[in-house]
C-alpha cells in the first residue's frame, strides 16, 4: 500500500479537493446535495478496488507469461453493504490460467483491506492560526 499522505480540502458545497502526492482529484455528491463535479467518496472507493484488481491481475499474468490480452473490472454497491466485482478476462487462456487469475483478483491489496477487520483512528487536529497581535500594521 502507498505511504503517501492523502489530504482533503473543502470546495463549494460538498465538493472536496483530494491531493495524493502530485495528483489531485475532485470528490463530490450529485445534486441537490453537491454540484456533481466529481465522483462520490463511495465511487472513489469502488475505483480503488477495481483499479487495484485490474493491476494485480495484469501484473500476475505478465509475470507468468500468460496470454492475457485484456482485463476489465466493473464494481458496484448492492444492497446490504455488499460489493459486486465483475472481472472479465480476454485472451487465449486455459481454464487453469483463468482460475489462477480470478484467485489473484480476490487477493489484491484493496480487496484484502476491505474484507478484513480494519481499525481507523480519528485524531482531532488543531490547525494553528498565526499570532498577529505583535505584528505592526503596514504603512505606506
Amino acid at each position: 500500500m502507498s505511504t503517501r499522505i492523502v489530504s482533503v480540502g473543502e470546495g463549494k458545497l460538498l465538493a472536496r479537493s483530494v491531493a495524493i502526492g502530485p495528483h489531485t482529484v475532485t470528490a463530490d455528491e450529485p445534486e441537490p446535495l453537491g454540484a456533481d463535479t466529481g465522483p462520490t467518496p463511495g465511487e472513489l472507493l469502488l475505483a480503488a478496488l477495481g483499479s487495484c484488481t485490474s493491476m494485480a491481475v495484469r501484473a500476475f499474468a505478465d509475470r507468468h507469461d500468460m496470454p492475457l490480452e485484456r482485463v476489465d473490472v466493473a464494481v458496484r454497491f448492492v444492497g446490504g453493504g455488499n460489493i459486486v466485482k465483475n472481472v472479465g478476462l480476454t485472451g487465449d487462456l486455459d481454464a487453469a490460467q483463468r482460475e489462477r487469475l480470478m484467485g489473484v483478483a480476490g487477493r489484491c491489496p484493496v480487496h484484502r483491506l476491505l474484507t478484513k477487520e480494519v481499525s481507523i483512528v480519528t485524531v482531532p487536529t488543531l490547525l494553528a492560526e498565526p499570532d498577529t497581535s505583535s505584528v505592526l500594521p503596514l504603512t505606506q
